[in-house]
């Protein structure tokens, strides 16, 4: 049975260049990158060279790029150690955010006492812009501020030069979780003064178990693996070198081909969005109606019932498509995103995230509307 993938958010598939480079490393670049030897000196050295690819991507230093396991090891070390180390002792965020983020803000938080405030979120899934402004200037503590740039599930994009500069204003430390953005849009950390954005390879079609971490280089963070040397001592443990370059592979390749692939994907995004209506004119799409280019969320004028019988449906003739977040999908609770904005009636309601990439087709849109209409 052919497989059609539209839950690009939750993961992707690895780029077949990606998994060459790998491949390649695996073979003949099997040394550890700590030892002195001749072997061990190349893996290094490809490791290295990854490292200021991927620096190079952002305007930054390599030096400023600490590789980690995935998104939510980099989330919990940096607001971990804000927090123990750098004494932050108030975090404002919003309820919007990745899982990531919320329970390690909560386990901070009834560890060392930190005062915790939420954004407002407005009807259009934004944040309160006027709120945090307020919340900002209000700096008799040492404040963070954590905000994800996109937001996993409906796709509201944070506007980033308009939080950062207010972060930077009143000399607030600035967190944003980019896993959604990197790789999909240009972030120049040259111009923006964020001082810790995250991401995993696996969003941007490299591998999984393998992200990394940006950290200003005026911000002193601490480990919370503890062990050797390795990451200048700041995550400890033999580093996996191909997984390594097969993320740089793909990200330098996400950016080559960055306008290209994001014109294809919105215009698939546009094609989904009228076909839907034709099935359901009264659809709706959740969040403010735009959303990133390549997420949209679909609130279905359907009850539970009928809406379990589409699941399995599009499940069974291999469509895979997710109720929210990856995450979160076995869960039978509402979505804590949109329980933030969605009126209690919408709430009840089905809601379906499609999201796409540069390997889908309009061919696999016309299979999703297909199914959909025989329910």
């Amino acid at each position: 049975m052919e497989h059609i993938y539209l839950d690009n958010a939750a993961t992707t598939s690895v780029r077949p260049e990606v998994i060459d480079e790998m491949v390649k490393v695996l073979r003949n670049d099997y040394g550890n990158p700590s030892s002195t030897y001749a072997i061990g000196r190349h893996a290094k050295a490809l490791m290295e060279n990854a490292r200021k690819s991927i620096a190079k991507a952002f305007n930054v230093s390599s030096s400023e790029i600490i590789f980690t396991s995935c998104g939510t090891e980099a989330n919990n070390w940096i607001l971990t150690s804000a927090v123990r180390d750098m004494k932050v002792e108030r975090i404002i965020t919003s309820k919007l955010e990745h899982h990531a983020v919320l329970n390690t803000i909560k386990q901070l938080q009834q560890a060392y006492g930190i005062q915790v405030e939420y954004l407002d979120i407005l009807a259009d899934s934004q944040i309160n812009y006027e709120q945090l402004q307020r919340l900002v200037q209000q700096n008799d503590k040492k404040t963070l501020v954590s905000l994800m740039h996109v937001n996993n599930e409906v796709g509201t994009e944070l506007d980033l030069q308009r939080v950062a500069d207010l972060c930077k204003d009143n000399n607030c430390l600035f967190h944003c979780d980019t896993v959604q953005s990197v790789g999909k849009t240009q972030i120049d950390l040259e111009k923006l003064p964020i001082d810790f954005i995250v991401a995993s390879a696996h969003k941007f079609h490299g591998p999984k178990g393998i992200g990394f971490a940006f950290i200003r280089k005026n911000n002193i963070l601490r480990p919370v693996i503890f062990g050797g040397e390795q990451e200048k001592g700041l995550r400890a443990g033999t580093e996996g070198v191909h997984q390594v370059v097969g993320m740089a592979k793909a990200l330098e390749m996400a950016y080559e081909l960055l306008d290209k692939e994001r014109e294809h994907i919105t215009s698939l995004k546009q094609y989904c969005k009228e076909e839907l209506i034709k099935v359901y004119p009264e659809v709706k799409f959740n969040g403010n109606g735009v959303g990133f280019y390549n997420i949209v969320s679909v609130l279905l004028p359907l009850s539970q019932e009928k809406a379990a019988m589409m699941l399995f449906q599009l499940d069974m003739k291999g469509i895979a498509v997710s109720r929210g977040s990856a995450c979160q999908s076995g869960s039978q609770k509402p979505s804590h995103v949109l329980a933030q904005f969605l009126c209690e009636e919408d709430l009840k309601k089905p809601s379906l995230r499609l999201s796409f990439s540069h390997e889908n087709t309009k061919a696999d849109i016309d299979a999703l509307i297909s199914v959909l209409q025989t329910i």
